[in-house]
């Protein structure tokens, strides 16, 4: 059967454009899917934080379950703020994603010029987990229990100190949050990260602090750090013997770390709802869910209405505490 001439002329046309790596506008093929390449995850946090040792330790599940490679990227500056930016500006096809912790709701009250919307800029995805936080003291004060040390520090205002792993950092919020609930006058001495912060309250040079329980478990356990009362809504897993300050007289008292998976703002629901049953199949997964519990995480895996709705009130709540606590980043 004879070939048209239009259509061996289209053929040559098409032949020299692949051989020249080009095609004209109208018949360019379609480019491969995002999930044909490796995911690309932005964690605005430094190497060796909560977040990264989580996010590192089920990254082999949750590649297998999206059926590509996790490729983690460290960009931490101006708390979480530097990374945030770069993933706001990423491609919106599901490429690129980031995993974000409180600091993420937190910065809008504690900054002026953030270069995005915390929520408007951004898709939630999932949140991953939650970590409960607990107020510890070391052993010279003396008190044992969260209604001691108010007793205590009302009859000796301005004597005792606290530290954080920096000012507006989760860990500054929940001792300020516990300062102002208790009404006390307690002093705080930020610090530039939890390493130089737990020395510091290992030897008495600060006082108090609400720190991470995973961290901080041998310490308490060897005597060397006294567990006054955990942060959560119910006790820690790893510490069930030590109550939460919200059963020791102060019930307003709630708060929680979390890390949740996010993208840019505009991703499309496909991509949205691949991404999730993504981390919604790899963290059901037994060595995800063990890597996870081992970093103190309780598992809590939401959709993605769920999650920003979660984010929306965890912004309100966090703006209200800052606001409260007379908390200024200068």
């Amino acid at each position: 059967m004879p070939i048209d001439p239009t259509t061996l002329t289209r053929r040559r046309l098409l032949g020299s454009a692949l051989a020249l790596g080009a095609l004209p506008p109208g018949l360019a093929f379609a480019q491969a899917p995002a999930h044909d390449k490796p995911l690309r995850v932005i964690l605005p946090l430094s190497a060796g934080s909560g977040a990264d040792g989580a996010i590192r330790a089920i990254s082999s599940s949750l590649g297998k379950a999206l059926g590509q490679p996790l490729v983690i990227e460290n960009l931490p500056g101006a708390g979480g703020i530097t990374g945030t930016a770069q993933l706001v500006r990423a491609p919106r096809d599901g490429s690129t994603i980031a995993i974000v912790s409180n600091n993420h709701v937190v910065n809008p009250s504690l900054y002026k010029n953030i270069p995005f919307d915390a929520l408007k800029d951004i898709t939630p995805i999932t949140v991953i987990g939650t970590t409960p936080f607990v107020l510890v003291a070391h052993p010279k004060v003396p008190a044992r229990t969260v209604q001691e040390l108010v007793a205590y520090a009302r009859a000796h205002p301005g004597e005792l100190n606290y530290g954080s792993s920096g000012n507006g950092t989760i860990l500054h919020l929940g001792a300020a949050m516990f300062v102002e609930q208790a009404g006390l006058q307690i002093r705080h001495i930020p610090y530039r990260g939890m390493g130089q912060l737990m020395n510091d309250l290992l030897s008495g040079q600060v006082q108090l602090g609400v720190v991470a329980v995973a961290p901080a478990q041998a310490h308490i356990k060897a005597g060397a750090l006294r567990a006054l009362g955990v942060t959560s809504g119910q006790r820690a897993a790893g510490l069930p013997e030590v109550p939460t300050i919200a059963e020791q007289g102060l019930p307003q008292y709630l708060l929680d770390g979390w890390i949740a998976a996010v993208a840019p703002a505009g991703l499309p629901a496909a991509e949205l709802q691949r991404l999730y049953q993504g981390f919604q199949q790899g963290i059901a997964m037994p060595e995800a869910r063990s890597a996870l519990q081992a970093q103190g995480y309780e598992i809590r895996v939401s959709p993605p209405a769920e999650t920003a709705s979660f984010m929306r009130n965890e912004k309100q709540r966090m703006e209200a505490l800052v606001k409260a606590a007379h908390i200024e980043i200068d």
